[in-house]
């Protein structure tokens, strides 16, 4: 992602539709996933501002092990307190193999070119113990590729069988998988396949604050999307694609090669 913006995220974030309802969504993913821990080792990978490993950190009482190749980003998550940053590349992830128990990587990959994912995808399960989760969220449909797309330097995005094969392929056995930032996918596909050729808008970035009366509205279906996460519901199609998979254990340790945990384990 361009340095200008890392600039707009850190004004935005806390206050930015988005940023609030996407936040929103995934905390009903992490309290399920969390309960299966005790004192658990989390890393993002490709953490932006930090600003997402900050509410975590707030959230969850949990340090967060922030990484980034991107100096600028690292330096306005010391600023907000997070204490263990890495600077690093997620196809070379600097950490530990089998040294993290929650791997959160937040509209990372879809910045590599389509077919590098796989060597990223095979670090995140080098990094995390047997049985560690990931959490991946990564833009969804070509259809909705934009102006903004190309800003931010975004060089594909997901249907749900393709991030599906590819989490696979490296070592992890899914365990939910499904799109949101879903219903305000007409207008979305609107602005992006009509308006944007029709005026011939130039590749800008999305992220400027907003009058309050348009963030609220902007927010709503996202907060109707948060009470669907939170019931366990997905969308059949949407702008973004959430994932949890857990490492799989290999099959000579004599143990399945999916792990699913048991009731009494979560």
């Amino acid at each position: 992602m361009n340095a200008e913006e890392i600039r707009n995220i850190r004004i935005t974030e806390e206050t930015f539709w988005w940023f609030r309802g996407m936040r929103a969504i995934l905390w009903p993913w992490l309290d399920h996933i969390l309960i299966r821990f005790h004192a658990p080792r989390v890393a993002e990978l490709g953490c932006g501002t930090g600003g997402f490993a900050a509410h975590f950190t707030k959230r969850y009482k949990h340090p967060v092990v922030a990484m980034d190749l991107e100096p600028a980003g690292l330096r306005h998550a010391r600023e907000l307190g997070l204490d263990e940053l890495v600077c690093g590349d997620i196809q070379a992830v600097p950490l530990a193999s089998e040294s993290i128990d929650l791997l959160l990587s937040l509209d990372v990959i879809v910045h590599l070119e389509r077919g590098k994912e796989d060597a990223a995808l095979q670090e995140f399960c080098r990094v995390l113990k047997p049985g560690g989760v990931l959490l991946i969220r990564v833009a969804a449909l070509d259809e909705l590729h934009s102006r903004h797309s190309e800003h931010t330097w975004e060089r594909q995005r997901f249907t749900k069988q393709r991030l599906r094969n590819a989490l696979e392929r490296a070592g992890f056995s899914i365990e939910r998988i499904g799109y949101f930032n879903s219903l305000l996918m007409p207008v979305a596909w609107f602005k992006f396949r009509v308006w944007e050729p029709l005026t011939d808008a130039k590749p800008t970035s999305s992220l400027a604050p907003l009058p309050g009366w348009l963030n609220g509205t902007l927010s709503f279906p996202l907060r109707i999307e948060a009470i669907c996460s939170k019931a366990g519901w997905t969308f059949p199609l949407g702008q973004s694609l959430i994932c949890s998979a857990t490492k799989s254990y290999g099959m000579d340790a004599g143990q399945p090669k999916y792990f699913r945990p048991r009731p009494e384990e979560s």
